[in-house]
């Protein structure tokens, strides 16, 4: 039987959840999809899915004060805002602090597994037999859909992510609203990017040549980083230039045989732990947010941009045995900044270990509403499921200090 890293097994979370495997995943035919509404207004999104789950004490929510079992190796560090502090692990995002929001109190109570987070951050909900529910960037499309025809509306960049323990839905596709709203698929070779092998979608009458075009076509810049992430944040800038609404980076495309932000130290060269956040990871992940979030700024992009950064999940207040963290959905801190959203702000904060929001807990939903609100899209509209029945894109109002 398959397991997650964190102990729970296939079976065990199919008990404790309704979420269904990728297999049992029902198109629903029948489904009428989402209310269309005047779309002209809707934002661009640049979404960076933190695959693996980036441990919030040793990037944006450090311990300094803790015990050194739950502090971890890293020293906490001033930033461009005063009273907030980073790990050492982001300097150059610290000092660029006063440009986007810190969310220090995201939590779910579903099971602590990758394919639950995923689900819950690319879409606002668990998704059950019935329904799938959409990523964000297939209800973009839905509703582009009405103004922009021949451009591709969704992307995801370098490819979709594969295997994260538990064979089941992911929440990055377009689920009950269809194929025609499924992301364009990206093949490439794994050393460059622009070596495009294939790219397709089910809709053939999409400008697919641009996107082909767009990326193939780029000079890579050294401050983003020597790195696929790299490459793949500067290339979803360049496609948001040219026209696409909403584009996803994913940070890994697996939580296995390489190193991620998945760090249990569970022995063994490619797995991951917290020695990587300070080599590789934070380092790979910091030039690459910075000289995105700095080439939006300067091409004047930022204001008709949201820029998300966010894992599945947390990571234990406690370190294990092997001196990793593992999974751990009690509190984890996300990024977001662009379409009018203030710079230099926090929202919410975590209990003395990390382990817990201490105030404004913030859920998948209210995030989910608070990309889409920005967006310009009203979180409120309704999808429609099958046999009459509808619900708002969130269950939830967005984050209140926000928009």
């Amino acid at each position: 039987m398959q397991q997650g890293k964190s102990g729970f097994g296939r079976r065990q979370f199919l008990k404790h959840t309704a979420v269904t495997t990728a297999g049992a995943c029902t198109f629903l035919p029948e489904a009428k999809g989402i209310e269309t509404r005047d779309s002209s207004s809707i934002k661009n999104c640049i979404f960076l899915l933190l695959t693996g789950g980036p441990s919030q004490i040793d990037t944006f929510d450090p311990k300094p004060d803790a015990r050194s079992d739950i502090r971890g190796p890293f020293k906490a560090i001033s930033t461009k805002v005063p009273g907030t502090f980073f790990a050492e692990t982001l300097p150059l995002l610290a000092s660029r602090a006063d440009k986007f929001t810190v969310v220090r109190s995201l939590f779910h109570d579903e099971a602590p597994i990758h394919e639950t987070g995923l689900q819950l951050m690319q879409t606002g909900r668990v998704s059950t037999v019935q329904n799938c529910f959409p990523n964000y960037g297939s209800v973009c499309a839905s509703l582009a859909s009405i103004s922009y025809s021949q451009v591709p509306s969704f992307v995801v960049l370098p490819s979709k992510i594969g295997l994260t323990g538990v064979a089941m839905y992911q929440g990055q596709e377009a689920g009950f609203l269809g194929d025609q709203f499924q992301p364009v698929n990206i093949k490439s070779h794994a050393n460059d990017l622009r070596n495009i092998c294939e790219i397709t979608h089910h809709n053939s009458e999409l400008n697919l040549g641009m996107i082909r075009s767009t990326v193939a076509n780029l000079s890579f810049d050294s401050r983003y980083g020597n790195t696929r992430f790299g490459q793949s944040c500067q290339a979803a800038l360049a496609l948001v230039e040219s026209g696409i609404k909403f584009v996803t980076v994913n940070m890994f495309e697996t939580v296995f045989n390489e190193v991620t932000w998945d760090c249990h130290a569970d022995g063994g060269a490619l797995a991951s732990n917290l020695n990587d956040y300070r080599t590789k990871i934070c380092p790979m992940f910091d030039a690459a947010y910075s000289a995105l979030l700095d080439d939006l700024q300067v091409k004047g992009l930022l204001d008709s941009t949201l820029l998300v950064a966010v894992g599945e999940f947390g990571r234990s207040p406690y370190l294990n045995m092997r001196g990793g963290r593992d999974h751990h959905s009690g509190v984890w801190s996300g990024l977001l900044t662009g379409a009018g959203l203030p710079g230099g702000a926090v929202v919410g904060s975590s209990d003395a270990l990390g382990g817990a929001p201490k105030n404004t807990p913030v859920n998948p939903a209210m995030f989910a509403a608070t990309i889409y609100k920005a967006m310009g899209i009203d979180p409120t509209q309704k999808i429609n499921l099958a046999h009459g029945v509808s619900v708002p894109l969130a269950d939830s109002a967005p984050i209140p200090s926000l928009v």
